[in-house]
Order: structure tokens, then sequence, then C-alpha cells
């Protein structure tokens, strides 16, 4: 076990932590004590006499004063509450040191009476209400802290949860969005019983199964990545002519760099959706990859086709990719990337870069 989560189990279990609490304030106190007065028996015995009030102080102040007075705004009923407790428990401190510390290291020593110990507050406020107070503002302090700590640390699940939630629902979108696309370009090929088709078939199963089964992680090796976008851009070039401009250039350093997964592929899809489906004959596509020292370069050209005319749904439906990899972008690597789209009337140009350390 790491020292992170030894800490944290400790702080979780409320029970340790207030036992590790009091033993240590016991410890550090008792030792400053008898650094003042050279006597480590004389100033264990006088802590040991204080701490019981110094607990049931802390636990009324933190517990109940706090919470159920002061932050609910019930000023009146706190202030009083507040000030007869320093008075009560400083009695009560002034009554231990005398009544059960000093007996066992003074010798023929007048005691004060109680009447004595309570109508002497001047005394009480500058001696004993430090000597129990400062311990239960330190509890405080802690508590407060340690909730502002665990607040923190739930929105930040919450948080992570969220996005979680979120990417699952980009990636779900992606497969039949995928699917819908290459099924088109089968049924075309099916058409007109190309040869093909076969090949086609195969190449969309190994793509879906790594979709599927293998990319259910936050990331994957960005060679996976690539072996994808090899394999879509095969299958889409099955379409068109021989002579058709379609390149794919990449270079990695590391080859297991880790990526998250699907990004790349909606930025290529949206090329050959809009950059070879209005012109099989001679479509011009050129996509490249190149990571250095975890930096990411990806660009990706397309020649527009002829606009088409095309209803608002239609048009809605071909920016389902697009939107979802902004998306991923978004949420995956947030301050992490820098996205710049360049669109003429002839041409779609995009170009990524992402930190992926």
């Amino acid at each position: 076990m790491n020292k992170n989560a030894l800490v944290d189990r400790i702080i979780q279990n409320r029970y340790l932590s207030h036992i590790l609490f009091w033993v240590g304030i016991s410890c550090i106190f008792t030792i400053i004590a008898a650094f003042s007065s050279g006597n480590i028996k004389e100033a264990l015995i006088s802590y040991l006499a204080l701490l019981p009030i110094q607990i049931f102080a802390g636990y009324l102040l933190v517990y109940y004063q706090v919470p159920q007075l002061l932050l609910k705004k019930r000023y009146g009923l706190f202030a009083i509450s507040f000030f007869a407790s320093i008075y009560f428990f400083s009695v009560l401190a002034r009554l231990s040191n005398i009544y059960i510390a000093e007996p066992f290291f003074r010798e023929n020593f007048q005691q004060e009476g109680i009447l004595e110990v309570l109508t002497t507050p001047f005394h009480l406020v500058v001696i004993y209400f430090p000597a129990v107070y400062v311990i239960v503002f330190l509890m405080l302090v802690v508590k407060t802290t340690k909730d502002a700590f665990q607040q923190k640390h739930q929105l930040e699940i919450i948080q992570k949860e969220k996005a979680n939630a979120e990417l699952n629902f980009l990636k779900a979108q992606i497969h039949p969005h995928f699917l819908f696309n290459t099924l088109n370009n089968l049924y075309s090929l099916t058409l007109i019983k190309s040869d093909d088709a076969p090949e086609l078939i195969l190449k969309l199963s190994d793509m879906l199964d790594y979709m599927l089964y293998q990319c259910n992680g936050p990331s994957v090796p960005i060679i996976k990545e690539i072996e994808l976008l090899e394999s879509y851009i095969a299958l889409e070039s099955m379409r068109y002519e021989a002579e058709s401009e379609i390149s794919f250039s990449h270079k990695c350093d590391d080859p297991n760099c880790k990526i998250a997964p699907l990004i790349l592929l909606s930025f290529v899809e949206n090329a050959f959706k809009h950059g070879a489906n209005g012109n099989p004959n001679n479509p011009k596509i050129s996509i490249d990859l190149e990571l250095k020292n975890t930096q990411l370069y990806f660009k990706v050209f397309n020649l527009k086709t002829p606009k088409l005319v095309q209803d608002k749904s239609k048009h809605n439906k071909e920016g389902i990719g697009f939107n979802n990899a902004a998306q991923q972008l978004e949420l995956n690597y947030k301050d992490q990337y820098d996205l710049n789209i360049k669109e003429t009337e002839k041409d779609y140009r995009v170009d990524l870069k992402i930190d992926l350390n």
C-alpha cells in the first residue's frame, strides 16, 4: 500500500482519525510543556487532567455549536452557548488542575475553594481559556479542512463520472454512425456485384471488433488507432478509381504512446464524406499523422465536392461525427489541444495538435 492510500484510509476511518488526532495532540503539547517546566512527569499529569475537558469542549463546538447554531444563523443562541461553555470548561480546567493534577507533584499547598475559582473570571480567561480552547480551535480548523477536502474530492468524483458518462455516450454515437456509412458503401458494392464486397465485410468485422471490444478503456496505444485509420481508408478506397489521390502518411517515435480512442476517425470520415462521395472518379484526400515527443500532429485535407441540395435533417446528420470528435477532444484533452479548421469553396483542412503527455 502506498503512502497516499494509507493517508486516505486513515482519513476515511472516522474513529481512527479521531484517536490519532488526540494522541498526537497529547504527545506534542506534553513535550512542549515538559521543555517549559523541565519536568516530564508534571507536564504529563497536568495535560492528562486537562485532556477530557478539551475533548468535551472540542466536540461540543465542532459538532453542535458551529453546525447547529452558527451555520444555521442562530447567532444569539450560538453566542450564549459559546461564552457559557468557555466559562464552564475554563472552571473545570482549573478545578481539574487543583484537585487532580497538583496533588501528584505538590505537597502542603493551600487549595483554592470552588467559590474562589468561580469568582475569578480574569484568571480563568487568561490562563485556562487558552489551555482548553487552543486545542478546540485547532480541532475546528482540522475538521473544516477535512470537510472541504472531502467535498472537493466528492465534486471531482462527480465531475469525473459525468465526463465518463458523456464520453461513453459519444462513443456509443460513433458505432451506429460509422456502421450506417459503411453499410451504405457495402450496399453500393453489392448492387454492382463487386468482388471487393467480401473483403469489405471482413475489414468491417475487424474494425467493429476493435471499436466495440478493444477500446473500452480511457486510452489505447496510438498504433491501434493508426491501424484503424488504415483499415477505414482501405475500406473507403475500394469504391473509387485506382487513379484517385488518397494518401495516408504516418510516423511516430513511440507506437505505444496512449491516446483516447476513436477521436481521429471522425475527421477522416468527414473528409471522405465531403471530399469523395460527391466525386467518386477523382477524389483528393491527404491525411498526415506524426507523433514526436508525445506531441501529436494530425492534418487532414480534402477537395470539396460540388455543393448538393440537402435538406436540413440530412445536414444535421452529417455533422454528428465531426461534432462528436470536437466534444471528445474537449473532454479528454481540455487545454491540451489546438484544433484549426480552414474551409474555402474548394477545399477543407483540419490541423490538430494534441499533447498526449
